[in-house]
């Protein structure tokens, strides 16, 4: 048996409990991770709400990425060994002392990390990565705009982008975190709260307008997305905070060759998972290893004290990554 945050069921934060649960098995192409860290992330506030299920046959337990050292490795998992350092993607588990998932989906922590940045890294990074670079495919030169700048993806794409020469417009909805956003790295940031972003995008970018939006947003947002994107320009949908549904100029998308993408990085299997990160590593491996890419951490929060975490999310008064540490 090991320790998890469990939920008792579906509600608020304070349906998070410390409990006794089994612990994993792996199969022979997994690795089973003895977890130090693991990062808290929006998916995992609806989860517990009981709006977001696991993929069939994941682990019911909150938690999309860890961090810690290999304990056991199956025998058809190639490139690890029991004592490596490793941080891992998950369709769930993360929340436990210990965590099973497929060796394409783990990476090794470099040496310049600590085990709650790493922890810090894969689901934000990886869904940057992802959304940016392979689906909408940026170039250095080219000017992005992301939606919620200082969350953990937010963060995660300012660094990844300014690494890749890229121009980097975010929105927030302070003036500290927009202070924090440019710090970072981000070359403009927005209040979102002081009137309509569109037009303070298209005025940072002389009426042009950006090639690519990372919209986690959704909703009441569309309208101005699509008044801030460039002549084929790049809408990467990939949350809907604000709402399902909006009203869309399909005249505007016509002419103005642009393109819409709706992505999701839980529910892909293990073999594109595992593409994704030797993608990752291919061009984004040596920043890694040099600690150029290194996540904000807000704060790091005893797993007993789960719930505590789970309200900073929801009152969104962090910025970059909350991490749960495990003894």
């Amino acid at each position: 048996m090991m320790k998890a945050v469990i939920v008792e069921k579906p509600g608020d934060e304070n349906a998070l409990k410390i409990g006794e649960v089994a612990e994993p098995a792996i199969k022979p192409d997994e690795i089973l991770i003895r977890v130090r860290a693991a990062g808290v992330n929006r998916a995992d506030i609806l989860q517990r709400q009981g709006f977001y299920p696991p993929p069939a046959g994941a682990s019911e337990i909150l938690g999309l990425e860890c961090a810690g050292e290999v304990a056991a490795v199956g025998a058809a998992a190639i490139g690890w060994k029991a004592g490596d350092r490793a941080m891992a993607l998950l369709p769930g588990g993360g929340y436990a002392q210990q965590a099973a998932v497929h060796y394409g989906s783990a990476m090794k922590i470099p040496a310049a990390l600590s085990f709650e940045e790493a922890a810090g890294i894969p689901e934000v990074f990886l869904t940057a990565f992802l959304n940016f670079f392979m689906l909408a495919g940026i170039k250095r030169g080219e000017t992005a705009l992301i939606h919620g700048g200082g969350s953990g993806v937010g963060t995660a794409s300012i660094l990844l982008l300014k690494e890749a020469g890229v121009r980097v417009i975010v929105t927030a909805g302070a003036d500290e975190k927009c202070a924090q956003c440019r710090k970072l790295g981000a070359d403009v940031a927005i209040n979102y709260k002081r009137g309509p972003f569109a037009p303070a995008v298209k005025a940072a970018t002389d009426g042009r307008g950006v090639d690519v939006i990372l919209d986690s947003i959704g909703g009441a947002y569309l309208p101005g997305n699509i008044e801030s994107l460039a002549n084929g320009g790049r809408l990467v949908l990939i949350g809907l905070m604000n709402g399902t549904r909006a009203e869309l100029d399909l005249a505007a998308v016509l002419r103005r060759h642009l393109k819409i993408f709706g992505s999701t990085l839980r529910t892909r299997p293990a073999a594109e998972k595992a593409q994704i990160v030797a993608a990752f590593l291919g061009q984004f491996g040596a920043a890694l290893e040099a600690g150029r890419l290194r996540p904000p951490i807000y704060k790091a929060i005893p797993a007993a004290d789960a719930p505590t975490a789970h309200r900073m999310m929801q009152a969104s008064e962090h910025f970059g990554k909350i991490i749960l540490k495990f003894d």
